[in-house]
C-alpha cells in the first residue's frame, strides 16, 4: 500500500526577530508532526502567513503578503501582530482560514489540523532537539520574555502582545544550551524589554544543572556567557542595572554590545513619547560604560518627527549624538498606528519636515560611523562569516549584529566556512563597513 505524501505548508514570516521566533516554533511543531515545508504557496497545501502590525506600512505589506498567498494558493492561514486585530484582514480578504494573534501557536496547529490533518510516521518524521530554525545555522534568536510592561505612546506592542511575560532561566538556558550544541556560534537575545526581564516573576530562582539561577537580567546573561558562544543583547532599555552588565562585556563573557533603543534624546519630546528608564544622564552612563569596556558597540533606533518634536529638540538629539557617538543607527520618520496614544498629539510635523530631519541626522550618522570604523583600521578583530564570495568573504565583528548593522569584507589565503570566526587585520574603513584580511584561525 503506497503511503499518502506528507502535507506541505508554504510559510512567510515578516516583522522583526521576535516575530521569527514565534515562527520557528510553529514550523518546529507541525515539522514533529509530519508535515512538510513547501518552498512556493504553488502546490502547497496551506500557506501560514506570520504578519506584523506594529506600523501601517507594515501592515500594509502583511496585507499584500496575505493577497499574494491567497491568489496564488486559497488556503490561507494567518496569524502575528496584525491578527490581533482581525478586522482588516476580514474585511480584505474574508476567505482566510483562520487569524490568530501573536504567541498563539495552539490555536495556529489547530487550524491547520482543520484544514490538513498530519500523516505523522515517528520513525521518519524526527526533529533536531534545537528545533526548526529560520535563520542560518551559525547564530540563533533566543526570545527570553514575551510583551512589554512599558506605555510608549507610539507603540501597540503591549496591545497585541500583552504585558511582560517572562521565561524561567533555566528554561531559556535549557533552550541556548541545545543551540550551541547544535552548532550556533552566535545567540542574539531578544524581547520586547531584555532589561526588564524577570520583573514579573519577582526574579525567581530556577534549577539549572546543580545551581539554581535569578530569573535576572544580570544574571542571565553571565550564565549565557559561560556556554562559549558568543552573546549579543538587543532591545535593552536603559535601567540603572543595566551598569552592571558592562562588567561581563569587560571580561569577555559577552560581547561588547548593547543594543539600547533610546528612541530620542530631547527631554521634552521623551516625556511625550512616555519612554521608560531616567535618561538625563545617559550621556555620562555611556562615558562611564566606555571607560570600563573600551571595545564597547553601541546601536540604537531614533524617531524622527514625531508629534511636538521642534527644530531646537532635533537639534539637541543631533548635539546628543555628536557627544554620544553611537556606533550603529536606524533613524524612522515617525508614523501615526492605528491605536497608538501618540495620534491624538497636536502638531503634528508635515512630512518634508519628516524627511529634511531625516535626511540631516543619517547625514550626521554616517560622519560618526565613518570616524568610529577608522580608529579600528590596523586592529586585529574577531570576525564571524556570513557569506563566501569567489575572493572576498563577508563576515561580522562582535560590534556587528546580522542583518542591521555593518560587515567585514575579508580576503583569506585559505578558503573560510560560514559560521567559522577567525581572526582579521582590519586594513581600511568606510562609512559604515571594514575590510581586512584573515591573520589568524
Amino acid at each position: 500500500m503506497q503511503q499518502a505524501a506528507a502535507p506541505k505548508i508554504s510559510f512567510v514570516s515578516l516583522g522583526c526577530p521576535k516575530a521569527l521566533v514565534d515562527s520557528e516554533r510553529i514550523i518546529t511543531r507541525l515539522r514533529a508532526e509530519g508535515y512538510e515545508l513547501a518552498r512556493k504557496h504553488d502546490g502547497a497545501d496551506l500557506v501560514i502567513v506570520n504578519t506584523c502590525g506594529f506600523l501601517d506600512s507594515a501592515k500594509q505589506e502583511s496585507l499584500a503578503a496575505i493577497g499574494e498567498a491567497m491568489a496564488s494558493n486559497g488556503k490561507v492561514i494567518v496569524t502575528g501582530c496584525m491578527g490581533a486585530e482581525p478586522e482588516q484582514i476580514e474585511a480584505a480578504y474574508p476567505g482566510v482560514l483562520s487569524i490568530t494573534g501573536p504567541q498563539q501557536y495552539e490555536s495556529v496547529l489547530d487550524a491547520v489540523h482543520r484544514a490538513r490533518p498530519a500523516l505523522h510516521n515517528p520513525h521518519l518524521d524526527l526533529v533536531p532537539p534545537q528545533g526548526i530554525r529560520l535563520t542560518p545555522r551559525h547564530y540563533a534568536y533566543l526570545k527570553i520574555s514575551e510583551g512589554c510592561n512599558n506605555r510608549c505612546s507610539f507603540c501597540i506592542i503591549p496591545k497585541l502582545r500583552g504585558d511582560l511575560a517572562s521565561r524561567t532561566a533555566a528554561d531559556v538556558l535549557r533552550e541556548a544550551e541545545k543551540l550551541v550544541a547544535a552548532g550556533v556560534k552566535e545567540l542574539l537575545v531578544i524581547s520586547q524589554d531584555t532589561s526588564a526581564y524577570g520583573v514579573d516573576l519577582k526574579y525567581a530562582e530556577s534549577q539549572w544543572k546543580d545551581r539554581t539561577v535569578r530569573a535576572k537580567f544580570l544574571d542571565l546573561a553571565s550564565e549565557l556567557g559561560e556556554l562559549g558562544a558568543w552573546v549579543r543583547l538587543h532591545y535593552v532599555y536603559p535601567y540603572p542595572h543595566v551598569d552592571e552588565v558592562i562588567g561581563l562585556m569587560a571580561d569577555g563573557k559577552v560581547l561588547p554590545y548593547l543594543d539600547i533603543p533610546f528612541q530620542h534624546a530631547s527631554p521634552d519630546v521623551l516625556k511625550l513619547m512616555k519612554r521608560p528608564a531616567a535618561q538625563d544622564k545617559t550621556l555620562d552612563r555611556i562615558k562611564l560604560w566606555r571607560e570600563q569596556c573600551p571595545d564597547l558597540a553601541l546601536r540604537s533606533t531614533f524617531i524622527v518627527g514625531f508629534p511636538g518634536e521642534t527644530e531646537r529638540d532635533f537639534e539637541f538629539l543631533l548635539d546628543w549624538l555628536d557627544e554620544a557617538e553611537i556606533d550603529r543607527l536606524g533613524a524612522f520618520k515617525y508614523e501615526p498606528v492605528a491605536g497608538a496614544p501618540s495620534n491624538a498629539l497636536p502638531d503634528q510635523i508635515a512630512d518634508e519636515v519628516k524627511q529634511e530631519r531625516w535626511n540631516r541626522l543619517m547625514a550626521r550618522q554616517q560622519a560618526i560611523s565613518a570616524r568610529r570604523l577608522k580608529r579600528k583600521v590596523g586592529t586585529r578583530q574577531q570576525v564571524i562569516i556570513d557569506e563566501i564570495g569567489p575572493t572576498v568573504a563577508k563576515g561580522r565583528s562582535k560590534a556587528d549584529a546580522p542583518e542591521i548593522d555593518g560587515a567585514v569584507y575579508l580576503s583569506s589565503r585559505r578558503p573560510l566556512r560560514v559560521g567559522e570566526i577567525v581572526t582579521a587585520k582590519i586594513d581600511r574603513a568606510d562609512a559604515y563597513d571594514l575590510h581586512g584580511t584573515v591573520a589568524g584561525f
